[in-house]
């Protein structure tokens, strides 16, 4: 069962219905022990940095755990900004530390929030996106964007090069809503599954 996360930060509905359409079972939990059980865990997202305080205590605890017992973890939009260090959209709050660095803010030569659909630039070999077209479009909605680190396996230019995709073992994070993004989201998703 792949657990999706809530922690009340957004679309939750539309990831369970990607893995609906996708054929594998999903349920939407914020209980401890469903998570635990899980055999993958979703990190979905939307909104400010300030929402993931809410995955502290036993739900970060959980989380932290399965990550070490190599559970396979996929961070979406806000859910792969938690996964970095932090945000300067939320200082006084601290991400995972999973990946090095802190999410920033758009420079002032773009429009902010990036909304719409961007090309994803394949940067690296990667499980989650194998067999997905280079240069494929996906759907972004975000103020904030997470550094270019050595895990970075895809990237998308706006105002600047930023990560899209970040993978390390079992650790998966896309700035991009998959959920959203059409057939290209749903390969995505269905490598994650098939992981």
């Amino acid at each position: 069962m792949i657990a999706i996360v809530d922690y009340q930060a957004g679309n939750l509905a539309s990831v369970k219905k990607a893995f609906d359409h996708l054929g594998y079972e999903s349920a939407i939990t914020a209980d401890p022990d469903d998570i635990a059980r899980a055999g993958k865990i979703v990190l979905p997202g939307v909104g400010n940095f300030e929402a993931t305080a809410a995955l502290t205590g036993a739900v970060q605890e959980v989380v932290v755990k399965a990550i070490d017992r190599q559970i396979p973890l996929l961070g979406i939009c806000l859910g792969m900004q938690w996964m970095f260090e932090s945000s300067q959209e939320a200082p006084q709050l601290r991400g995972l530390g999973l990946f090095a660095g802190a999410c920033e803010k758009f420079p002032a030569t773009v429009k902010s929030p990036h909304v719409g659909w961007n090309q994803l630039q394949v940067a690296g070999t990667s499980r989650l996106l194998r067999g997905l077209p280079e240069n494929s479009f996906v759907y972004f909605t975000h103020s904030y964007r997470a550094p270019l680190v050595e895990a970075t396996v895809g990237r998308c230019e706006y105002g600047g090069a930023f990560s899209a995709v970040v993978e390390r073992g079992e650790l998966f994070g896309v700035q991009f809503h998959p959920e959203k993004s059409g057939t290209a989201g749903l390969h995505l998703l269905r490598n994650f599954c098939e992981l």
